[in-house]
């Protein structure tokens, strides 16, 4: 368990040349019962990406035809955007900090 109360699944034996930060991990976050942050959809989980660079997807999700959130968000912990898959699944795209774009 972590201090924010999900837990985390880290990746045991990566080769050495890949450094901690990049090494893949799965991680399970509780939301509150009411918690909208998935809306518009009305699942009760989200599936979270990581991805190099979220603008570009982002713009391609948008011309494949793809729901797309207008709103992004950076923070420390790395930049933001989110759409929704055909079954109507909110999708969480996430750009590390580490591999942030200079986008503004």
């Amino acid at each position: 368990m972590e201090e924010y109360g999900g837990v985390t699944f880290r990746e045991g034996g990566a080769p050495a040349e890949l450094s901690p930060k990049r090494q893949a991990h799965t991680v399970g976050s509780p939301f509150a019962a009411n918690s909208d942050y998935f809306a518009p959809s009305e699942k009760p989980f989200m599936i979270n990406f990581r991805v190099a660079d979220l603008d570009t997807l982002l713009a391609q999700l948008r011309r494949e035809g793809v729901k797309v959130d207008e709103r992004t968000e950076k923070s420390e912990f790395g930049y933001f955007g989110w759409a929704i898959d055909p079954e109507g699944n909110r999708i969480e795209l996430w750009e590390p900090p580490e591999i942030q774009t200079a986008s503004p």
